[in-house]
């Protein structure tokens, strides 16, 4: 090897380990340092010629014991999946169905509770049942509880909720492990289907330092959550070092541009975006501490 390949090679290696500074990741994507960025390819994954977003359907109210696989199968007797399709679906029906309601009377709010609520007028009983669904509480300022779930997850109010369940009589959990949740309905597919299409469970998420409401997600089987760019060329040969998209997050954004919640569409199907099959978790998505900046 000559003097300026070896000058070369150095100089790739020393690229690759940029992910080891501090400031890598934090706005991009973030993995453990111990995972190396991937070699570069030669050539640029093409985007996709045309994404469509089909909305599923389903009649009817959905119930304690009631099985999602085959409410779904038998909405998508009218709109049949395909390879390569990816199957949304908002987490609602989910929880439903595997029996995750708090009957709201049966909850007595502690002291702070009350206290809280009357002062900002809110429903104490949810707000201790948010305390008892959460792992820690995050910020409790001005009337919002931020805390974090048992899952890993940080949202308000643990995620409970009274939206779209049975007039505030009832509030809604998630479900106790959403990547099973989905990995339940993806192995139902395939055997049915003889498909191995993606599942996506979602919930809807506030956001910090930005306003309004996305769809986050919370359950996810068959394919790779995130997509690791680095190591990659971009199209000015640039070697990417911190580039790792969330796909199932943006996804799931996707879908709840038609799974809103007044829109009765509990679930859709993405067409013709190209995911990696493997054994994703949206366990994967959630930032360890020791990369987070703001815990």
């Amino acid at each position: 090897m000559s003097r300026a390949e070896s000058k070369s090679a150095s100089s790739n290696k020393r690229a690759l380990k940029g992910r080891e500074t501090k400031a890598h990741g934090v706005s991009r994507g973030s993995l453990p340092q111990s995972k190396k960025a991937p070699k570069g390819r030669k050539k640029l994954a093409l985007p996709p010629s045309e994404l469509r977003i089909i909305p599923i359907r389903i009649v009817g109210e959905v119930r304690p014991g009631a099985s999602i696989s085959e409410l779904l199968l038998d909405a998508l007797k009218r709109d049949k999946l395909r390879p390569g399709d990816i199957l949304v679906i908002k987490h609602k029906i989910v929880s439903k169905a595997e029996g995750q309601l708090v009957e709201l009377n049966t909850i007595k709010p502690s002291t702070a509770s009350r206290r809280w609520a009357e002062r900002y007028q809110l429903d104490a009983r949810v707000i201790e049942l948010a305390i008892q669904q959460s792992r820690r509480i995050v910020r409790r300022k001005r009337g919002v509880l931020i805390t974090e779930t048992q899952h890993g997850l940080i949202c308000a109010n643990s995620a409970v909720d009274v939206s779209n369940v049975d007039g505030g009589r009832h509030a809604l959990l998630l479900p106790e492990d959403p990547d099973r949740s989905a990995a339940k309905i993806h192995r139902r597919l395939k055997k049915t289907l003889r498909l191995s299409i993606p599942v996506i469970i979602t919930d809807t998420f506030g956001r910090p330092w930005r306003e309004g409401l996305t769809e986050v997600a919370i359950g996810v089987a068959g394919m790779q959550t995130l997509h690791d760019y680095r190591g990659q060329p971009d199209s000015h040969g640039y070697t990417l070092q911190a580039s790792i998209e969330a796909d199932a997050d943006q996804l799931a954004c996707a879908a709840g541009l038609l799974c809103g919640k007044l829109t009765r569409t509990p679930a859709c199907i993405i067409r013709g975006f190209t995911y990696r099959p493997g054994r994703g978790s949206a366990r994967d998505l959630i930032r360890p501490a020791a990369h987070d900046l703001f815990r």
